[in-house]
């Protein structure tokens, strides 16, 4: 984010007027959207020296701008390029389940392009062929509220939440290239026993739910649903090549206060291939031997802690978890795809590894966290600079 000198302050309210007014919104419409008050945007709206820091990523996403514009200094004419280059996605707004949802461009730097909106949607705009690689963690089902009408992971029964990722996982297939992989991580879950709400958990306040899904038709009241592999076998079935099933565990998993059975503590990493051969650097992500001889191959269980993310929602993808899939399934330089991109943590590592990145995220709050999360990640040493490592051979 640009230093908040008195120099990049100067015209902020001027901009902020002309970015809303472009936007179509008036005072009272862009407070609601960032959830303050009318009057707080009218002072923001004058010459302020001291411009809504705490906000910012929030009104950038709601102005469909980048933070660098809204600081812009050269009396609103950089700030305007900056606009321009910014917005290269076109607005789509389509009624999803009776509600409008609009499909925007709202960052493009530093090779990360945020979309916000729905990913049935968004990934339609999206040419084939485009990313080397696929690697994200859709919404796990029956387990959070998101405030969504049609949200994945709130169907009323787990077949359709399936269906939806199948149709959504099709997509993502299209536009990869014929070498490209998808990495996919995804939890399970148990059935509500048709309890209709859940509490919250001093642990962990997201638990709490106003809805449960009903017990699904064939199962019954606390059986585990096994989403993981039943959505796993339906990709297959779907034209997905199934090649391997890794083992998330957790050594600091979260407690659950339950007795009669073992806690759990882990979760599903499956790699799919669009094509019979792949790319897939096996060098790349080889991992130390026990008797500290030479690296051996990567095994199928990868021990890495949960990795909390200061303002981001409940579930925060681990970049070391996010850097062994993309080490594995990316060269240097190439396009990665994330169409649930929450906190951002696909596009943190993207840039920290000389990568380029595609995310899409239907929440705007989560819009507003990965941005100015993204804009504060510097690009490091790409890995494979040293020659260090062999290059990848196709699978």
């Amino acid at each position: 984010m640009t230093k908040n000198t008195n120099e990049t302050i100067q015209g902020f309210g001027k901009r902020l007027v002309s970015f809303r007014k472009d936007a179509g919104f008036t005072q009272e419409q862009l407070a609601q959207k960032v959830g303050v008050s009318r009057r707080r945007i009218a002072y923001y709206e004058g010459e302020t020296q001291h411009p809504p820091t705490t906000i910012l990523p929030k009104l950038a996403v709601a102005l469909g701008v980048s933070t660098d514009a809204l600081f812009n200094v050269e009396s609103g004419i950089i700030a305007e390029k900056s606009r321009t280059s910014t917005i290269r996605y076109p607005e789509v707004c389509e009624e999803i389940n009776n509600s409008d949802q609009c499909i925007q461009e709202v960052y493009w730097e530093n090779n990360v392009r945020i979309i916000q909106g729905d990913s049935r949607q968004a990934l339609a705009n999206i040419p084939d062929s485009t990313f080397q690689c696929c690697i994200t963690s859709p919404p796990y089902w029956g387990l959070r509220d998101y405030g969504y009408n049609g949200q994945i992971g709130a169907e009323n029964d787990p077949s359709d939440y399936i269906e939806d990722l199948v149709k959504i996982f099709r997509e993502v297939r299209r536009t990869l290239t014929d070498d490209g992989t998808l990495w996919l991580n995804i939890g399970d879950s148990y059935t509500s026993g048709n309890r209709k709400w859940r509490d919250t958990d001093k642990k962990n306040p997201a638990r709490a739910m106003s809805y449960r899904p009903p017990t699904p038709e064939g199962l019954k009241p606390k059986d585990l649903i096994g989403i993981p592999w039943r959505l796993a076998l339906a990709l297959q079935q779907d034209g997905w090549y199934l090649r391997s099933d890794i083992i998330w565990n957790k050594p600091n998993c979260q407690p659950e206060s339950v007795k009669d059975r073992p806690t759990r503590s882990h979760e599903y990493v499956f790699l799919m291939s669009k094509s019979k051969t792949y790319y897939y650097n096996a060098e790349a992500i080889k991992e130390p031997s026990v008797n500290g001889e030479k690296p051996k191959n990567r095994r199928t269980v990868c021990n890495i802690n949960t990795n909390g993310f200061h303002g981001a929602h409940f579930a925060v993808f681990p970049p070391e978890l996010v850097e062994m899939c993309l080490l594995a399934g990316t060269d240097s330089g190439s396009t990665v795809l994330d169409p649930f991109f929450g906190s951002g943590t696909v596009g943190a590592v993207c840039i920290e590894n000389n990568r380029k990145c595609i995310g899409i995220e239907l929440n705007p709050e989560y819009v507003g966290i990965s941005v100015d999360r993204i804009k504060k990640v510097h690009p490091t040493l790409n890995l494979y600079s040293s020659g260090s490592v062999k290059k990848a051979h196709v699978a």
